[in-house]
């Protein structure tokens, strides 16, 4: 009797379709959609009013948890991407509104200084072999301590405002700030994040970049024999997690005309538990952009479901809680089938 070599056997479609890393968080989206349209007591979560609402909340998150993600399938975290946040807009603020500069060339100074952040960040990790957790925490705090100091000592507040004063504003807002599809009121930042999950999508599976960033987050030393650049791709991933916190600060800022020195602390557990949600694992090699996607939306339908069933918003943080807890374990199941490891 001949047996089939078990590398070359057919897997099938509903196989295939258990071992992708952003099942588990399609599942939980859909029962988590429907279960909030029961409990809806305003008759709108099911409908576009509801949708663009939780879009809403769910785009700004998307955005960082896709290069989070990314981040983590390489094997690596990144705790300043919150505090990022806040620092890019008061930076931009105080650009424009201290140093007279114009809205375009903030935003560009912006972005350079987010990724000046990032590379740092990267560089400090890969050369002093600490762990990015410690890296980017220490980060954290050098930030927010920036962030409060830097932001009282030139304005004597801990907020910066008034930037739509500055030459650019409403060409700037209409690319980044604005809504579409009237009446419901959809976030440009919706189109973005779409935008982001696709690109993400693609160079995770379709270029070379995307090898690296598995094969790294796999096992580093076996990439780096195989001619992998391990030290240029986590760099590289650290300074895109600053980036796109940069541009969701650039977008709140010209969003709210202003930026208080505490936004977006604490949004970093948020974005990780995005990203875990979708089917990252904490130790790295699995995960998708895709997946972190989905992640950012149920986490968008849990903040505004829980408000339109009528709920105490505190239990936000239990319901989430719960959500990583069950996301871990199906993680687990679907890593070890997507690995071929016995159930």
């Amino acid at each position: 009797m001949t047996t089939t070599d078990e590398r070359v056997q057919r897997v099938g479609f509903l196989t295939k379709l258990g071992r992708r890393p952003e099942i588990g968080a399609l599942v939980g989206a859909l029962v988590i959609f429907f279960g909030f349209a029961g409990f809806d007591t305003t008759g709108k979560f099911a409908g576009m009013n509801g949708l663009a609402r939780w879009t809403d909340v769910a785009s700004t998150i998307g955005i960082v948890s896709i290069a989070v993600a990314l981040l983590m399938i390489a094997g690596e975290f990144d705790l300043s991407a919150g505090v990022m946040i806040g620092t890019s807009g008061l930076f931009m603020g105080l650009l424009i509104t201290e140093w007279g500069f114009g809205i375009w060339p903030s935003i560009a100074i912006t972005m350079v200084a987010a990724l000046a952040v990032g590379a740092m960040n990267g560089w400090l990790v890969v050369t002093t072999g600490l762990p990015s957790f410690i890296v980017t925490l220490a980060t954290f705090f050098a930030l927010r301590g920036i962030n409060l100091g830097v932001t009282k000592a030139l304005t004597d507040t801990v907020r910066v405002a008034g930037i739509d004063v500055g030459e650019g504003y409403e060409s700037a807002a209409k690319i980044l700030a604005t809504d579409f599809w009237q009446p419901y009121g959809f976030r440009i930042s919706v189109i973005w994040w779409i935008f982001f999950t696709l690109f993400a999508t693609w160079v995770l599976t379709r270029t070379k970049y995307g090898n690296w960033i598995y094969a790294v987050g796999g096992d580093k030393n076996a990439a780096r024999n195989t001619g992998v650049p391990v030290k240029f791709t986590k760099i590289t991933l650290f300074m895109t997690t600053s980036a796109a916190s940069a541009l969701v600060g650039i977008m709140t800022l010209l969003r709210l005309r202003s930026m208080q020195a505490g936004q977006g602390v604490g949004q970093e557990f948020t974005f990780i538990i995005a990203a875990v949600v979708g089917g990252c694992l904490l130790t790295g090699g699995f995960g998708s952009a895709i997946g972190a996607s989905i992640g950012a939306a149920i986490i968008g339908m849990a903040f505004i479901g829980i408000a339109y069933a009528g709920w105490n918003t505190d239990w936000t943080w239990l319901f989430l809680g719960l959500i990583l807890f069950a996301a871990v374990m199906v993680n687990s199941v679907i890593s070890k089938r997507a690995t071929g490891a016995k159930k």
